[in-house]
């Protein structure tokens, strides 16, 4: 392990733990305090947006009434983004004069941007207008977000209530998470984001002269546009030199902050945070990361706020911090060790004081292993799948971490409240089996856990990896499937199970030798995607409602605590055994059989 990893990580944690607090108490007040002093600013505007909607803020609901007022706002959300992707050629704010996206990409993507996946199958700098850029992706970046955070609040509203029918609602909730959480942070990140070099504008793509002519060969085409052949029916290619390269513009650093901040992920280039127009320097680097982070790790905070004992959240907090700081070392000792393709070959891939070594391939020289590898790991302990360096580009064992992390369920951080709500699932469980250990009905924050809590604990637990599997097995046992690999053997494995692990847990990152972007993909991606997010919430809303109508039982001499470091290692034990295990048949056909090919090569 590098200095300058164990500098960085620990530079990373130190000012996230910093923050995080704070940021916890006033989420709190924000969404649960409709007199916050600090919130004065945006009341009139919140009290004009009930009145438009026809919504009552002080009539609260049940977990049906607030699943269906979630799933209807997704499925409008849904139809709104398709409809300016399908239109975009006639709407204004196209400078480029893009036309309308194919109906299968417009379809994956309004569903990935709805569900806080952002999977993206198309490069947004030739395909995406400004206008659907703002209107359709920004926005849902903010919403999507806020659903996640609604459905926490509910979840922890649950176990701090008693004997109660309602878990709140949910159109005060996203109003209150979006207005007065996201919009503020993520203006301030866009500031800081602009201050390090991030574009922001509404210019037209902009034709620059190059330092020095490029010179390759492409296909010769007719009139027509048709390719040229020779006598034996090949593709005639013909030089080309060009000293002019065209520079796409656009307003970047406003989707960038959110796109961060809400866990979101999708780059406004093909290239994501590895552009420099997304992701210019070290300190941007850094902010991103934060800002992945901040609320995830905020939210541990408030609920243990919410619940009456600040313990709590800090359990759940340090169960997450354990496992990433593990899971990054992992990453980082990967991808320091020599590519072992090149061994036996003149390259020195070893570290030193003048170069990084190890393996470089896919990564930003800007931003080295270091900083590759931990942005890595990050990206993918939240469900934000925003990246600074190709992942299908990593060792076998450095791919393998983000895609397990992924398979866990998304909860080491995870994303914006669908992280929490994950992990407190896995607090569910956790009691649950050690309830069973010592003889004793098992209890969490003084609520009895019953058989309906654990049926909805399983359906959360096994929905994902049913998506995945079933889906990966599907891509790989079809032709349509097969086709997008452009890697055969075990690597091509893991490009499949990795796609389908980042649609069904809502990370939106891939090994992007995989060609997505066909009719086949889009549509077993958008399934995957909707489900992992809807078949999660909806069992996560009916257990806050069972837990919600419970009276809490005082704490007494026989009570399981589920604070300190013991539950800290029951429940990361937990998310582990019962996260990992699922997937180690798959694992092994992949990400472990490409190491060990390796290893024979060494």
């Amino acid at each position: 392990m590098t200095t300058q990893f164990m500098g960085l990580l620990a530079l990373f944690l130190a000012i996230l733990l910093a923050m995080a607090p704070l940021l916890g108490r006033y989420l709190r007040r924000a969404v649960e305090d409709g007199q916050y002093a600090l919130t004065a600013w945006g009341r009139p505007v919140e009290r004009l947006l009930y009145r438009v909607a026809g919504v009552r803020p002080d009539a609260e609901m049940g977990w049906k009434r607030y699943a269906v007022a979630v799933l209807a706002f997704n499925v409008l959300g849904v139809v709104v983004v398709y409809g300016l992707q399908r239109l975009q050629g006639v709407l204004p704010l196209n400078p480029q004069g893009f036309g309308p996206v194919s109906p299968d990409s417009a379809f994956n993507t309004a569903i990935s941007f709805v569900a806080n996946t952002n999977w993206q199958g198309y490069a947004g700098e030739s395909t995406m207008a400004y206008l659907t850029q703002m209107l359709g992706l920004t926005v849902q970046n903010f919403v999507s977000a806020a659903t996640g955070i609604a459905v926490v609040f509910a979840l922890i509203r649950g176990f701090a209530r008693q004997s109660a029918a309602t878990i709140g609602n949910f159109w005060v909730d996203m109003t209150r998470t979006t207005l007065y959480v996201l919009m503020p942070i993520a203006t301030v990140i866009a500031l800081a984001l602009v201050s390090q070099g991030v574009i922001q504008n509404f210019d037209a793509y902009k034709p620059v002269s190059m330092v020095s002519a490029v010179e390759y060969t492409m296909p010769k085409t007719d009139a027509a546009g048709q390719p040229v052949l020779d006598a034996e029916g090949r593709p005639v290619a013909e030089p080309v030199r060009t000293d002019r390269q065209t520079l796409a513009m656009g307003p970047v650093a406003s989707q960038e902050a959110i796109k961060m901040l809400g866990t979101n992920g999708g780059g406004f280039f093909n290239a994501n945070s590895a552009h420099p127009f997304e992701n210019p320097t070290a300190l941007a680097n850094l902010i991103e990361m934060l800002a992945i982070f901040l609320i995830p790790a905020a939210l541990c905070f408030t609920f243990g706020e919410m619940v009456g004992d600040r313990r709590q959240g800090i359990t759940v907090l340090a169960s997450m911090t354990a496992i990433f700081v593990a899971m990054a070392c992992v990453a980082a000792l990967a991808e320091q060790q020599p590519n072992p393709a090149l061994a036996g070959l003149p390259v020195d891939s070893l570290a030193s004081t003048w170069q990084d070594g190890g393996n470089m391939e896919g990564k930003e020289t800007r931003f080295g292993l270091a900083a590759s590898a931990l942005f890595a790991t990050v990206t993918t302990a939240a469900s934000c799948g925003a990246v600074n360096a190709m992942h299908d580009s990593f060792t076998a064992i450095g791919g393998l971490v983000p895609m397990l992390l992924m398979q866990l369920g998304e909860v080491v951080f995870g994303g914006v409240g669908s992280g929490l709500y994950g992990m407190l699932v896995y607090a569910v469980l956790a009691v649950f089996i050690a309830g069973l250990m010592i003889g004793r009905t098992p209890e969490y924050l003084g609520k009895k856990i019953e058989a309906y809590e654990m049926k909805m604990a399983a359906v959360v637990i096994l929905v994902t990896p049913l998506l995945v599997l079933l889906g990966t097995a599907a891509a790989v046992s079809m032709e349509a499937g097969r086709a997008g690999v452009l890697n055969p053997g075990t690597h091509g494995f893991s490009e499949i199970l990795y796609a389908l692990s980042s649609a069904a847990n809502n990370n939106g990152s891939a090994f992007a030798g995989l060609s997505a972007n066909t009719p086949f993909y889009n549509t077993l991606l958008a399934a995957a995607m909707w489900f992992g997010r809807f078949w999660v919430i909806i069992p996560v809303l009916a257990m806050a409602g069972a837990l919600a109508a419970k009276k809490r039982v005082p704490a007494s001499g026989g009570t399981m605590p589920t604070h300190g470091p013991l539950f800290v290692v029951l429940l990361v034990g937990t998310v582990l055994l019962v996260g990992a295990l699922t997937y180690v048949p798959a694992l092994a056909l992949g990400p472990v059989a490409e190491q060990l090919q390796g290893a024979a090569v060494r």
